[in-house]
């Protein structure tokens, strides 16, 4: 945890300071310094329009891992209620809300997520909305077979009998004891969304430009040109696109070997 939690610090602190080490705006272009390499105060060289790569790299990264932590907040609320309602409740809740997730998850994703993407335009927001409204049925299933597990222990019963309403019991019990499950799935969702922002914007249909984003800078390297003389263009938010994702890996796998640990405990 403490490796991924160092990678994840440096990366934001990467994002949120680094236009303070450079002199150049984030869209400024210059004619006369288009594709030039890393040197001549361009720290990681230019674009194909001349703009600082350093400095959009840092701005990009605001914008990759906002969409990552938006995302995964959408899809915890409205996964963690529709969990919750169909694992406690049952029944007709249960049977309706699980056909729903089956009739979401049944199709290919990244298909789906490419024709919306393409029908909506691609913008900062379309893209969260398409990746939270698309993966919250995978976080309600994690809850609802926690709280499946967790409903008829004693210390439930023991709630019903204080008179405790459903609602209480979901909030003040069921929820807190299914909170390792949900903290640990939704970090590694994080790092989901963040792929799936650079794998739409790599393919035009994510952030929308000027904006830049570490997927939108990815995108550079669909040219056979810039691939092979223009490393500088795509390696960058290559290499922070792998960071990212294994930071965020290594602290969901680490987070759930210690809720494992407490719970054999």
């Amino acid at each position: 945890v403490r490796e991924g939690v160092l990678m994840l610090l440096f990366l934001v602190a990467f994002s949120l300071a680094g236009p303070l080490f450079s002199r150049f705006d984030r869209d400024e272009i210059s004619i006369s310094e288009v594709e030039k390499p890393p040197g001549n105060g361009h720290l990681l060289g230019t674009d194909e329009m001349g703009r600082d790569i350093f400095t959009r790299l840092a701005y990009g990264g605001r914008v990759s891992l906002a969409v990552g932590i938006i995302a995964m907040l959408i899809q915890l609320v409205i996964g963690v209620t529709f969990g919750s309602v169909a694992g406690f409740f049952g029944g007709i809740w249960d049977s309706l809300i699980m056909r729903v997730t089956d009739v979401i998850m049944c199709f290919p994703f990244f298909v789906i997520s490419l024709s919306i993407a393409a029908l909506t335009g691609p913008s900062f927001t379309n893209v969260i909305l398409i990746i939270a409204l698309l993966r919250w049925p995978a976080m309600a299933r994690v809850v609802r077979s926690s709280v499946l597990s967790l409903k008829n222990r004693e210390f439930i019963e023991a709630a019903r009998a204080l008179g405790l309403s459903r609602t209480e019991i979901i909030l003040r019990h069921l929820l807190p004891n299914s909170s390792g499950d949900i903290i640990v799935y939704g970090t590694l969702n994080v790092a989901y969304a963040i792929l799936l922002e650079a794998s739409l914007s790599f393919l035009g249909l994510g952030v929308a430009q000027p904006e830049p984003s570490w997927g939108t800078m990815l995108s550079r390297a669909q040219s056979f040109t810039i691939l092979q003389q223009c490393w500088w263009m795509w390696i960058p938010p290559g290499i922070t696109v792998l960071v990212v994702v294994l930071a965020i890996n290594f602290i969901g796998e680490g987070l759930q070997e210690r809720f494992d640990t407490e719970r054999r405990r």
